[in-house]
Parts: C-alpha cells; sequence; structure tokens
C-alpha cells in the first residue's frame, strides 16, 4: 500500500516537474518573440557571406546586443535563385524587424522595391551607386544605409604582379545581369590602365555556361580573377580547373578557395570586418538613430588581406617573393 503511495507521489511530481519546465520554456519563447528582431536576408550560403553575417552578430554583441537576452535574428537565404528573393524579403518584412541587413546586390535590389518603413542596412555591396541603392556614394538613400565590399583592386593587380611579374592581362568572368559584375569591370579596367594592363572580360549570361565561356581565355589572360558575384562565385571550382588546363593561375576574391588549394591567391577584403561595419550601423539603428544620419562605410586599406597557397604556387612554377606585407602562406 505504501510504495503504491510513493509511487504515484514521485509520478506526480515529476509530472509537476515537466510541467514547469514547459511552462517555462513557453515563457521564455514568449518574452524572447518580444524582443528586437534584425532580420538579415542573405542570397545564398557561401563563404563570404557567412563570414559577413557572422561579423555582423559580433560585432552587435560586442556593442552590447546579445541574441536572446536583448535581441533575436531570423536569417534567411534565397538559395541563390532569383526567383526566391521576393519570398524571402516578404516573409522576414511581415515580422515587423527593428532592422533589416541585407546581403548582395539583387536581394538589396529588390528590397529598396519592396521594403520601405523599415531601416536597411545593406551589406557585400560592390558599388551601391551602381546597383542604384544610392544616389551617391557617401550618402544614405530614403531607409538604406550600406556596409560596401568595395575593394581597392589597385592592390589587388599590384599584388598579383608581385607573384607573376610579367602578367599584363586579366581575365575577368562577369554575369551580364548583375549590377555588381557590371561595376567590377568598369573598376578592374580603371585600376588596370593604371599599371597599363589590359582586361579580358568575358560575359556570363548563365552559370551553366562558365564552362563554355572559360576556353575564351585561351593563350589570352596571364591570370583570371573571380570576385563576389553571385552567380559566378558558385562556379569557382569549374574555373579552376579549365584554367589549370590552360596553365592559368586563379585569384579569388576570398581566401577561402586559397587555403583549400584551389585558387593560387587573394588579396582582398575581410569579410568578417564587412560584416563588422554593418553590425556598426545597425547597432545605431537599434539605439534610436535616424539612417539619414549614417554615412555608408567602405573597407580601408588596412582591412585588405592577402594568401598564397605554397603548393598551387609550384604547380605553377611561381616563386613567392619575401617580405609581402598583409600576406599569409598556406599550404
Amino acid at each position: 500500500m505504501f510504495k503504491r503511495i510513493h509511487f504515484a507521489t514521485i509520478l506526480i511530481l515529476i509530472t509537476m516537474t515537466c510541467a514547469l519546465a514547459s511552462l517555462f520554456e513557453f515563457r521564455n519563447k514568449v518574452l524572447e518573440s518580444k524582443l528586437p528582431l534584425v532580420a538579415i536576408a542573405s542570397y545564398g550560403p557561401h563563404s563570404s557571406l557567412d563570414a559577413a553575417i557572422r561579423g555582423t552578430k559580433d560585432e552587435l554583441r560586442d556593442l552590447g546586443f546579445i541574441e536572446g537576452q536583448n535581441i533575436r535574428y531570423e536569417i534567411s537565404n534565397a538559395s541563390f535563385d532569383p526567383a526566391l528573393i521576393p519570398q524571402v524579403i516578404t516573409t522576414l518584412k511581415s515580422h515587423h524587424p527593428k532592422v533589416m541587413v541585407i546581403l548582395n546586390t539583387p536581394v538589396a535590389q529588390f528590397a529598396k522595391t519592396a521594403v520601405h518603413d523599415i531601416p536597411i542596412v545593406c551589406s557585400v555591396i560592390t558599388d551601391p551607386v551602381e546597383a542604384g541603392l544610392l544616389k551617391t556614394s557617401n550618402q544614405p538613400e530614403g531607409n538604406i544605409t550600406v556596409s560596401s565590399d568595395r575593394q581597392d583592386l589597385t592592390i589587388l593587380l599590384q599584388f598579383a604582379k608581385k607573384l607573376i611579374p610579367q602578367a599584363k592581362r586579366v581575365g575577368l568572368l562577369y554575369a551580364t545581369a548583375e549590377s555588381n559584375d557590371l561595376a567590377l569591370v568598369k573598376m578592374m579596367q580603371a585600376a588596370a590602365a593604371k599599371l597599363h594592363m589590359e582586361v579580358i572580360a568575358i560575359p556570363v549570361d548563365q552559370a551553366r555556361d562558365v564552362h563554355i565561356r572559360m576556353q575564351e581565355f585561351k593563350g589570352k589572360a596571364d591570370f583570371i580573377y573571380v570576385g563576389s558575384s553571385g552567380p559566378i562565385q558558385p562556379t569557382l571550382p569549374t574555373i579552376a580547373a579549365e584554367a589549370k588546363k590552360m596553365g592559368i593561375p586563379v585569384f579569388n576574391l576570398n581566401q577561402e578557395a586559397v587555403k583549400e588549394g584551389i585558387a593560387l591567391a587573394s588579396f582582398g577584403v575581410d569579410y568578417d570586418m564587412v560584416g563588422r561595419n554593418a553590425g556598426k550601423l545597425a547597432a545605431r539603428l537599434l539605439n534610436g538613430e535616424d539612417i539619414r544620419k549614417l554615412t555608408p562605410l567602405y573597407p580601408t586599406q588596412a582591412e585588405h588581406h592577402g594568401f598564397i597557397n605554397k603548393h598551387v604556387a609550384e604547380e605553377f612554377s611561381i616563386n613567392i617573393p619575401e617580405g609581402l606585407k598583409n600576406v599569409e602562406i598556406v599550404n
């Protein structure tokens, strides 16, 4: 009899404990749902974009915005499918975020047309004026300000010539439908002209055409550069494989492909810092500042960093000079 009563008591206690735990969990979820929301929309999963998102969250944390305590996030991406962009933006907008952080040009361009009553920080944007997001590069526009990933291409080309002194022609694939890519071509041409170099720019209508378009570089390019293009960057392994067959080294925008032995080298913007700049702007908005006072941010020369893959350099019989500043050698 006493055993039955003891067992029943334990069962009741367990039930009450579970009920209280569920109640606390529900309470915490309700409280968390009332925290200010930062909505982050990205074009798709990629090392550069992922690093920028991490940088944004890290900067906000360092400025006192702790996830689950005084802020919450909702992150979504379009899987590099332009048709999914409206759905991503519309869904995030419907959740009434305090701030929206939008990564990459196609997503930002749609957000500009669809979101007018929420402050937007556009991140990983090469040329916000060319993209139609801003009228002037150093002034916010409407409800939009920018954390740009605009690279100093003159520094990149100078770096490339240290590895390949005889280089005079840089190959560049660009997506015809993306303003970011058109801006990159113009900036590369301007930088190349300073160093008496030539840009071999090959247009790509669709990512599946990269394999074919790469053949146009044969005998025409001394190295190929792959930038932040949404359509082109995911095809980097194909670009590198085709370039290797033609004996053409590849320089990439960021270091991940260099570390993986896909590209020879990179000398570009630190995307964690691009994200941190976006976080700085978002923090000011969360603190109640007027977006019209938030000057767009661009990477400084100190925020450029180089990487060289030693093994790939050996494959192309490239000697790595000593004393390169802000450059890391990886195997």
